[in-house]
């Protein structure tokens, strides 16, 4: 019920998709005796999706889950052990090319290579299955993800792949299962800064004790809280980012599934 609900109703309410519904509604309302309120409604819509998309709200939504957990902090030790959330490599694109095939979140396998090669005796775990909730479903997110870790260097026998995951949620649980991690062992958590709040609270959530490795930031820090875009997809595409991920720390904490509303750093 939880994920059929977020493909369904989370993807309706993200700010673009919600937006366009209202502007639609507006529009439909026009041929109606309620027309007067359709056309506020239009206005309402092209009003919220022009400041959506123009100014830094989206960044301003963003920033505080960006600069939530500092850089990984190499000084701490050798890591025994990696884990990478997928949504790095689109499932099925890269199942119709035969290929991996990149989304705007490939700073997470980037990244993840780099540390594989500057760790050379840590283990990697790439979780990611595939996320669709209606067609097909058969592409694996982390098989790709295998391929271009072998491509980038990375021997095989160093890889845990799980392709089972739909949410982040189902990557923390697997993760745990196929990780085996041991008292002691320390284990670093790859995945975007935006994303890193919630991950790490479901992280904790599992038991899975995991030390925070942001990457694939959308933000230069401070300097963009006051910016304003010249393109509104980067205005929207921030907004968007933001909305769901708030959209998804509150749903996580209201079902249970972390136990903060903003997890943070670990204060021991």
């Amino acid at each position: 019920m939880f994920f059929a609900l977020s493909k369904t109703l989370g993807i309706m309410l993200l700010p673009i998709n919600f937006l366009i519904e209202l502007g639609l509604l507006g529009a439909l309302l026009l041929l109606t005796p309620c027309a007067r309120f359709g056309r506020k409604l239009m206005v309402a819509s092209a009003l919220l999706l022009a400041i959506c998309g123009f100014t830094p709200v989206g960044s301003l939504l963003l920033y505080p889950l960006e600069s939530r957990f500092p850089p990984c902090d190499a000084l701490h030790g050798v890591p025994d052990g990696i884990v990478v959330l997928g949504g790095g490599i689109d499932p099925g694109p890269s199942d119709a090319h035969g290929e991996a095939v990149f989304s705007s979140s490939a700073g997470r396998v980037i990244s993840a290579a780099m540390l594989a090669h500057r760790f050379p005796n840590a283990r990697i775990l790439y979780s990611g299955g595939n996320a669709n909730f209606v067609g097909d479903t058969s592409a694996r997110e982390a098989d790709y993800a295998a391929k271009v870790f072998e491509g980038l260097g990375i021997p095989k026998e160093r890889l845990i792949i799980e392709r089972d995951s739909r949410n982040t949620f189902e990557n923390a649980e697997f993760s745990k299962k196929l990780g085996d991690p041991k008292p002691g062992e320390r284990w670093l958590l790859v995945t975007s800064a935006f994303h890193m709040p919630r991950s790490i609270g479901i992280f904790r959530k599992v038991g899975f004790a995991v030390e925070a490795c942001p990457v694939d930031w959308r933000l230069a820090e401070r300097r963009d809280l006051t910016r304003f875009p010249f393109q509104s997809e980067e205005g929207l595409q921030h907004t968007n980012l933001a909305v769901r991920e708030w959209m998804g720390l509150i749903a996580y904490r209201l079902t249970g599934r972390t136990d903060e509303l903003f997890p943070g750093p670990a204060t021991n």
